[in-house]
């Protein structure tokens, strides 16, 4: 029989704007379960900002919970979907592992055994943080992949318009440009390996464009820059804000396509031959690519994020993946500290 597991702390969106961390009681992990411990988590910048201001429309409240949220929105609760931890107790084979789990940020956490997914050796754990965003990317290019020698346009270059730019260039013979009003997106691009353009400078005729601004203005940029019978892949999650688009131009004449994507279900094209988990497998398999680095822009100890999240809600904080750190109070109080 497992020992009862210890105490943990964990992140709350107490009300719109405001968060706080609370205690939190975790029951001894039954049979089919595991104890994490959390090394990193990290914070999905466009949703958990819509989430912090209390932004997530009624109508999207059971289709936006993440799969192990507590509470329910616009608040208390507890959100996020991108932790890296060691397992501490649970069946021999994941005992000590490095794994992935679609948990809110928490020092310890108790789940299923099937709710984590092992980190490759040869990848590190901070970095495996980006998982989810390179999950949301693959789903994203199984609905609508790019052909041998595209030009493909992203515009946004947030965690997963960086994370599919990534995995765009390494499409033999396509060429890619990640478009951002932020030009000092310049050098990301670059670690990227793909070009960069602002708006107004990136070129026209693409034959795919994947949009993760989720603003009006950068979902019509996507539509501008496409060639005829184009098609643009919106990533993007807007919350309660309206989208704006001008369809009178070459809309309608251009016979433009907007595909939304979403990674809650695996695409059509490969439903029922992949699966969530092995779709999660090949994601972390992805990032054993050392230039996804450059996406970790920012880190804070857990105990500062009532103030990271809302520096990241108002824009002063412009990480495109913020990691939260957490060091074991164990360790701790003995002198050492978790390197993770």
């Amino acid at each position: 029989m497992s020992a009862p597991a210890p105490d943990a702390r964990a992140f709350w969106v107490v009300e719109p704007g405001r968060g706080e961390v609370r205690s939190a009681s975790l029951p001894a992990p039954g049979p089919d379960e595991v104890l994490v411990r959390a090394l990193f988590s990290g914070i999905s910048r466009g949703t958990e900002a819509l989430v912090f201001r209390g932004e997530v429309p009624p109508s999207q409240y059971e289709a936006m919970r993440a799969p192990m949220q507590q509470g329910d929105f616009p608040g208390p609760l507890a959100y996020g979907y991108l932790s890296v931890g060691v397992v501490e107790d649970g069946p021999a084979h994941l005992l000590g592992r490095t794994v992935f789990c679609l948990h809110p940020h928490q020092t310890r956490y108790v789940v299923p055994a099937d709710a984590v997914v092992p980190v490759p050796d040869d990848v590190p754990a901070r970095r495996a943080v980006l998982t989810g965003a390179v999950e949301t990317a693959v789903n994203g290019l199984w609905d609508v992949p790019p052909l041998l020698g595209d030009r493909v346009g992203v515009v946004g270059a947030g965690m997963v318009g960086c994370c599919a730019a990534r995995l765009l260039a390494r499409y033999p013979g396509v060429e890619v440009t990640l478009v951002d009003v932020d030009g000092t997106r310049a050098a990301v691009a670059a670690d990227l390996g793909v070009d960069f353009a602002l708006p107004h400078e990136a070129k026209g005729g693409q034959d795919l464009v994947v949009h993760t601004s989720a603003t009006s203005a950068g979902l019509q940029t996507a539509l501008d820059l496409l060639r005829s019978e184009g098609t643009v892949l919106d990533l993007s999650w807007y919350g309660t804000r309206g989208v704006e688009l001008a369809l009178g131009g070459a809309y309608h004449s251009g016979r433009l396509r907007i595909r939304s994507s979403q990674v809650a279900a695996v695409a059509d094209a490969r439903r029922g031959v992949r699966s969530p988990a092995e779709r999660k497998a090949l994601s972390l398999q992805l990032l054993r690519d050392p230039r996804f680095d450059a996406l970790l822009t920012g880190d804070s100890p857990f105990d500062d994020l009532p103030q990271v999240m809302a520096g990241i809600s108002e824009g002063r904080i412009p990480a495109i993946c913020h990691v939260v750190t957490y060091t074991d109070e164990h360790d701790e109080d003995e002198g050492g500290e978790e390197s993770g």
